[in-house]
């Protein structure tokens, strides 16, 4: 007998207290940029044990104007904003070729935040992309030598003879460049930071740069 969807769907609790402590947050007390919020909530989050808090989603458009959606992780957030890396040739790099623009969402369950962060898309420099892949493992240079992302793959024994000899470049020569290997930095023009709340009362904290200068206006939105 198969499974019945929508039963599961209303089977299920958002934020089991048993699992999840939903904190305190006075947006009043908040930072006056968003970027210190940011870094508070991450340590905090952390400490609460999310799992794998630094993913993300990712949202692009293509040509058209048609969404795309998927789960990256965060690579750093800084003054030069929010960083995320991808092969050029992939079809996020595509669609952020024509389209630079995105939106980035942050779930954490554990405290029941979520953040969001729009804004414009640059590349950066190369000699930075470079320093942020041979920063991470080998395991994450030989998936970035392993190419072709987002391309139609013939079968899974390719796929795992490609992983094979990209391994085995990753580990006999660490410094190997991965040329489409790029390096992208959101600059945020509106982050918002969500505070979920047991009574449904939630908190929604939207900062917005104000004039596309460097200021930014806090104010709060209607759950």
């Amino acid at each position: 007998m198969g499974t019945d969807l929508h039963e599961l769907l209303r089977s299920l609790r958002v934020w089991d207290p048993e699992a999840t402590e939903l904190p305190p947050f006075d947006p009043a007390a908040a930072p006056a940029e968003p970027l210190a919020l940011f870094t508070a909530w991450f340590a905090e989050v952390v400490a609460a044990g999310q799992p794998e808090p630094h993913t993300m989603s990712l949202a692009t458009s293509d040509e058209e104007g048609r969404p795309d959606v998927r789960t990256v992780m965060l690579h750093g957030a800084d003054a030069d904003g929010w960083a995320f890396a991808t092969h050029a040739s992939s079809r996020k790099g595509r669609q952020l070729a024509a389209r630079p623009y995105a939106a980035l969402g942050f779930y954490w369950p554990a405290q029941g935040r979520q953040v969001r962060v729009r804004g414009p898309v640059t590349v950066a420099p190369s000699a930075a992309a470079r320093a942020d892949l041979h920063a991470r493992s080998t395991g994450a240079l030989a998936a970035a030598l392993t190419g072709r992302q987002s391309e139609v793959l013939g079968s899974v024994e390719e796929l795992r003879r490609a992983s094979e000899d990209a391994w085995e470049l990753a580990r006999r020569e660490p410094d190997t460049e991965s040329p489409t290997w790029t390096l992208y930095r959101l600059r945020p023009e509106e982050v918002e930071f969500f505070q979920g709340d047991e009574r449904r009362r939630h908190l929604r904290l939207r900062y917005r740069r104000e004039g596309g200068g460097a200021g930014w206006v806090r104010e709060l939105l209607w759950p």
